[in-house]
């Protein structure tokens, strides 16, 4: 079954992305327009991306002392994604855009992920942090910044992390200070003199575009020159590459941002990784040093504006760890369906008389490849769904349609536009639970998928010759992307469960009901939308146990096991509800019958993982929190 089959399923069928023509936003669109844009993606990545991905890794970008080099493959690519006109798919007419539903945007942008995650450019950081200036710019820098990002003539990046305090931005010591007594007048913002560091900045230095618009985070010194301490100082800065007037156009000056150095990385080796230095004199502007840098909202607001970039860019990495995940799933079934190797047993054992057989013929091949599978189909699945909860938080009604009104008469993705709460808040509560989700659940087990497909290809897949292993290499570095394993499972368990009084969770839990509920009367499903209910009540159960004695150090000691069954519990709904869909469609096709497989092995090897997870979470296990450093 191909790719493209699979996406359609999903936005058409279970998603039903039709029914968003109803709404004023995308009423000029239909199916056709939709194909066309994923048709055009699809082709891009086929012609520009997929054959260069080797490439990309092996001539790594390198630094002459002026510029930064990649190979000119990188620079066809990304010449041919601007053109495209995706930067700005989901914007309005008026900024070029086209009006696309975020779902199908998302869709359409798999295929350049899935073709090359390393070439071309890094459009999601651009697309972000144009996104951001659109809702926290003013109208100049909208105008001056946003606009030239989404059509490809400037790129962006967003600056945060420092050498010295990693993900902890509570201590970055980057500082900026009021340019001249007339800073406040400048019409790009507030103007300031940036001076500071930052690490692991990807696109930081290239020569893609134009100019490279970097968001910064830096703080304001108080009067006596000292930094406020935590991140209630954080302040955002737009710092170009290059000064530009309030036209967009460049003025000459080369602002003071240098490069420090490449990192070289174990994959996404395509991709410039940078050491920045603000204002460091290498290049003064207007006779001092000091980078120039126009303040984004108000001091103090930094970290709140941000999190517009960061939530994006957290579901974008996801969606990129799916694509390497199944990427890694078509190189090993390809393999696996045509390479001889073994014979079956039967009852008097192996017969050394018979030709070999195909491993796909092997249960055990067969279950490396249907895990796979499950991860990397269920986790697409995800990513589009919180896209779609994206389009019903910007465009949804107030008060939320019934059941059946959005999906229950398809037979799938119950949770649109269903339940007590406004379609509206219902999307925002589920977002704000699923997001950490999104992000981390496939860059752990699509990441197992690619190790996976190596052991598929046996002593070939741990050589160059073949794939598999760069596609492992590129996944590994998404734990750690747009905020690490463990950073995402505080922020679950620590906050996303618990805010509002438990409303996320307990808005999942609805959601999840409603899904079982559908799936009840499914035949071959019953038994799967009862393990559900259980398994979110021990979700709701362990959540409680937890924060029993109110003390965070013990409640979020085990965080990560939490995370890891919390999101198994996600993809177990997300499968059951995907199969529902998946039973009402004709019989005999091979696809309704994978995905009906890949929905049982989840329920049968994956479900039954969290009883281990949460049983740490329930006791409040201290075997870790204890652990005195003499003993390691």
């Amino acid at each position: 079954m191909s790719y493209r089959r699979t996406v359609d399923f999903l936005l058409y069928d279970w998603l039903d992305v039709e029914s968003l023509r109803s709404r004023p936003r995308f009423a000029d669109h239909s199916r056709e327009t939709f194909d066309a844009v994923i048709d055009t993606c699809e082709r891009i990545a086929r012609e520009k991306f997929a054959p260069f991905n080797r490439l990309a890794d092996t001539e790594e970008p390198w630094f002459d002392g002026e510029k930064v080099h990649l190979p000119a493959a990188s620079h066809e690519a990304a010449r041919a994604y601007f053109e495209s006109g995706m930067l700005a798919a989901a914007q309005d007419y008026e900024l070029g855009g086209m009006q696309l539903p975020c779902v199908v945007e998302m869709a359409a942008h798999s295929f350049f992920s899935k073709a090359s995650i390393g070439v071309g450019g890094g459009g999601m950081l651009t697309s972000g942090n144009a996104n951001l200036l659109m809702a926290h710019g003013t109208t100049m820098q909208q105008e001056v910044f946003a606009k030239n990002e989404f059509s490809g003539r400037f790129a962006g990046t967003m600056c945060l992390s420092e050498p010295q305090a990693g993900s902890s931005l509570s201590d970055i010591v980057t500082r900026a200070v009021p340019d001249g007594a007339d800073f406040e007048s400048d019409p790009l913002g507030p103007r300031y003199r940036l001076a500071g560091n930052k690490m692991w900045i990807s696109n930081g230095e290239h020569e893609l575009t134009e100019n490279i618009v970097h968001l910064v985070l830096a703080k304001i010194p108080r009067a006596d020159g000292k930094l406020v301490p935590g991140t209630r100082g954080i302040s955002l800065f737009i710092v170009p590459k290059k000064l530009v007037d309030e036209s967009g156009r460049l003025t000459g000056e080369r602002n003071d941002v240098a490069l420090a150095g490449l990192n070289h990385k174990l994959g996404y080796r395509g991709i410039p990784n940078t050491l920045l230095n603000f204002g460091e004199g290498r290049h003064p502007v207007r006779g001092s040093a000091g980078a120039i840098g126009y303040l984004v909202g108000s001091p103090g607001e930094g970290l709140r504006c941000m999190f517009h970039m960061m939530n994006e860019a957290r579901i974008a990495v996801g969606l990129g760890a799916t694509m390497l995940g199944m990427a890694g799933y078509e190189a090993s079934l390809e393999y696996a369906k045509n390479r001889p190797q073994g014979r079956p047993i039967g009852p008097g054992g192996k017969d050394p008389s018979r030709p070999p057989v195909r491993i796909i013929e092997h249960a055990d091949v067969k279950r490396m490849l249907l895990a796979q599978k499950s991860y990397c189909e269920g986790a697409l699945a995800l990513e589009l769904y919180c896209a779609r909860l994206v389009d019903e938080l910007h465009t949804g009604e107030d008060e939320a349609p019934t059941l059946a009104s959005v999906a229950a008469p398809r037979g799938g993705a119950a949770g649109l536009g269903s339940g007590p709460a406004p379609g509206r808040s219902r999307a925002r509560l589920l977002l704000e639970v699923l997001t950490p989700i999104a992000k981390s659940w496939p860059s752990e087990w699509c990441l197992e998928a690619n190790s996976l497909a190596i052991q598929v290809l046996g002593g070939y897949g741990y050589t160059r010759e073949f794939p598999v292993e760069q596609y492992w290499r590129d996944n590994r570095l998404n734990m750690i992307h747009e905020g690490t394993h463990g950073i995402q499972a505080l922020d679950l368990l620590g906050r996303k469960v618990v805010m509002d009084g438990g409303a996320g969770l307990e808005m999942l839990r609805a959601t999840m009901a409603d899904t079982a509920r559908a799936a009840a009367g499914v035949e071959h499903l019953a038994g799967h939308a009862q393990a559900l209910l259980a398994a979110v009540d021990r979700i709701v159960g362990a959540t409680r146990a937890a924060w029993s004695t109110g003390s965070p150090e013990e409640a979020l000691a085990n965080a990560t096991p939490y995370l890891q069954a919390f999101g198994h519990v996600v993809l177990t709904w997300i499968w059951l509800d995907v199969a529902a869909r998946a039973a009402r469609q004709p019989a005999g096709d091979p696809a309704v019958a994978g995905r009906l497989a890949a929905c049982r092995y989840f329920f049968h090897y994956e479900l039954p993982r969290i009883d281990a997870w949460l049983g740490v979470v329930e006791s409040r296990d201290d075997t870790c929190r204890t652990m005195s450093e003499d003993a390691f």
